[in-house]
């Protein structure tokens, strides 16, 4: 098996019958949903809330049943891709297009576990992928030099040469992390805003830009980090 593939398959070890889970998105968790399958057909009692369109679609090809959040407002477990994952656990989500989605599933899961092959990894974020940022259609150049005045290098997603739309009709603005200075500001400040680090303070600085409707950092989130190696397999689980 390939690493994403061990990946993938090691996830489905953490479902148990009953659960109501959040179906993530990416080429990753295709092969957890595809063992899903299997278990299903094997009489394993599961519902999942997917995360983008293209999930459910996969999930219903795949006789996996389908939930949402008008049924359930709380979930067992969500597994899930990642574009990056840092050593503190914080991520870049949403080069699929699907991180509101994403985002809302995870924050409503009593458990996260990621699933990633080694490439993933990095040092600091931004260093492969750039941040994506859902922002409304409406005024989305005005939203764009918002982004530009934090130091982001910007850029719309594109596909086909027209805008990128996201499953909820949003564009996306791709945000380059790389050139980004030190962000600095008053400790008491952070305290009342409840923020303990930098990639903290960057992720409530752009959700506070008007027309940005979420961005692609996903902090304090992930439980687990299944990481699909050439090798093997390498489990990370967050300290508390």
């Amino acid at each position: 098996m390939n690493p994403k593939e061990i990946a993938g398959f090691k996830a489905a070890e953490f479902v148990e019958n009953g659960m109501i889970l959040g179906l993530g998105t990416g080429s990753t968790v295709h092969y957890t949903l595809m063992r899903l399958c299997e278990l299903v057909k094997e009489g394993l009692r599961i519902k999942g809330i997917p995360t983008s369109k293209k999930t459910e679609e996969i999930a219903r090809k795949y006789g996996i049943p389908i939930t949402s959040f008008d049924e359930y407002s709380q979930l067992d477990l969500t597994i899930d891709g990642a574009d990056e994952v840092d050593e503190n656990f914080n991520m870049i989500k949403g080069g699929g297009g699907a991180l509101l989605r994403e985002k809302i599933v995870a924050r409503a899961s009593k458990k996260y576990i990621v699933v990633i092959d080694s490439s993933k990894l990095v040092k600091k974020l931004g260093e492969k992928s750039p941040l994506p940022v859902e922002v409304l259609p409406f005024g989305w150049k005005v939203t764009k030099k918002y982004l530009e005045k934090l130091g982001f290098e910007v850029t719309i997603r594109e596909k086909g040469n027209k805008c990128f739309v996201t499953d909820n009709e949003n564009y996306i603005l791709d945000c380059n992390l790389s050139n980004i200075p030190k962000i600095k500001t008053k400790a008491k400040i952070k305290d009342k805003l409840g923020i303990s680090s930098n990639i903290e303070l960057l992720d409530y600085q752009i959700n506070n830009i008007p027309g940005v409707i979420q961005n692609g950092l996903f902090i304090n989130i992930a439980d687990i980090i299944i990481v699909g190696k050439e090798d093997g397999i390498e489990i990370k689980k967050r300290k508390k």
